[in-house]
């Protein structure tokens, strides 16, 4: 008998739906996912076959998106330079009505000093002329600076956009200092706000647990102390919605504490017990099948006290802990999951046309989260990268 897989069923369909919708390489998906690239390319060949669907087109031979969003940043610079022209066409008249600054004067008689003296220009202009003089000579330095800036902005726009519009300064900040860029923070911020470049904020939130007075309370193990020394001794997880098409979609989840990596969700149109039950199944599969002694901690929803919970957490050496009903903070760790995935996800403002389209979102999003997105409480590692810092030996604290 073979060694069972790690990988639930629901993560593999997922997995390959998401290879065909994204257009990219099967080994830049599986690099987000932290699989091999070999089991995924199986995986969508298998389902190729049995679907009678043509094989994935090659990866790589198109544009990737941010290939894309440079060449369309191309055409917008452009534009605007055609505009611009079109403005100096009328230069002159608008400088003599005073709509122009001293420095976009100065910029029009440099521009246009070929055709007319500049003499000519700055009287017509009213600027004086070692005034221009004392800019033109300071130009080299003001074009590298700018140009420097300039190299600065694109760098932190790609960053933007590669984490789905998601990062602030802070995150924009430590990905450029990993990528050698010796860049403060406050640079940053300035950078991002002259050209509108912001990361998202959750606007509302909305408590969708709901206690079942008739199940039997399990002890709180945690006590609002959302720190481990170890993977695998800690879990929590709870429930969130999903608006998406005319419906709702239901997500469960199971993080380790120690590390804040999702380890275990399910996709479903309900919220039974089967949901997070699902949940845990795919998280006991991640660690491979041995989880004895490991606490799950969660709210004191219907269905994490339902009686078949129970018995599966029994059936696999876990512990339940439960906080208090209408409280929070007794599960802040998962609640802070979601309010991060639902900020950057813009979940707010966004309504997804129907359930794939949610599902395919919210399971891309999961894989960024796991592997790239950097934490805060990690010292600025993605989850997937913390862990792999963790000897069995050394105890990590992380604050909560």
């Amino acid at each position: 008998m073979g060694r069972p897989s790690k990988y639930t069923e629901e993560f593999r369909r997922d997995a390959v739906d998401l290879v065909r919708s994204s257009g990219r390489p099967i080994n830049q998906v599986a690099r987000e996912l932290g699989m091999s690239h070999e089991t995924l390319r199986n995986w969508a060949r298998a389902a190729e076959r049995q679907a009678g669907m043509s094989p994935l087109a090659p990866g790589g031979d198109e544009l990737s998106v941010a290939d894309k969003d440079a060449e369309i940043a191309r055409l917008r610079r452009e534009v605007a330079e055609l505009r611009q022209e079109k403005e100096i066409l009328r230069g002159s008249r608008l400088f003599r009505e005073g709509d122009g600054s001293v420095t976009s004067r100065f910029r029009f008689i440099s521009t246009h000093r070929a055709t007319w003296s500049v003499k000519r220009l700055c009287r017509i202009l009213a600027v004086s002329r070692s005034g221009f003089y004392r800019w033109a000579a300071s130009e080299p330095t003001r074009r590298s600076r700018a140009a420097a800036e300039d190299a600065l902005a694109e760098q932190i726009k790609f960053i933007h956009a590669d984490s789905g519009g998601t990062y602030g300064s802070p995150r924009v900040t430590v990905e450029l200092r990993c990528q050698g860029v010796r860049v403060n923070r406050k640079r940053v911020e300035r950078i991002m706000r002259r050209r509108d470049v912001v990361g998202r904020h959750l606007r509302r939130r909305k408590r969708t647990t709901i206690p079942d007075p008739a199940a039997p309370p399990a002890p709180d193990l945690v006590g609002r102390d959302f720190t481990a020394t170890a993977p695998d001794q800690r879990w929590c997880g709870d429930i969130t919605y999903l608006r998406a098409g005319g419906g709702w979609l239901y997500l469960a989840t199971v993080i380790d504490i120690a590390t804040r990596r999702l380890i275990g969700w399910s996709i479903n149109t309900h919220m039974r017990a089967g949901l997070i039950i699902d949940a845990l199944h795919a998280a006991v599969a991640a660690r491979g099948g041995r989880v004895d002694d490991v606490i799950f901690h969660s709210d004191r929803g219907a269905q994490g006290g339902s009686g078949d919970f129970a018995d599966v957490c029994r059936r696999h050496g876990i512990r339940r802990s439960m906080g208090r009903v209408g409280s929070s903070y007794d599960n802040a760790l998962a609640e802070a999951f979601f309010a991060t995935l639902k900020r950057e996800l813009d979940v707010d403002r966004r309504r997804w046309a129907s359930e794939a389209d949610a599902r395919r979102d919210v399971f891309r999003w999961i894989g960024f989260y796991n592997h790239r997105r950097r934490h805060s409480a990690l010292g600025y590692l993605s989850p997937a990268d913390y862990e792999q810092t963790l000897a069995p030996t050394t105890l990590h604290q992380i604050a909560a």
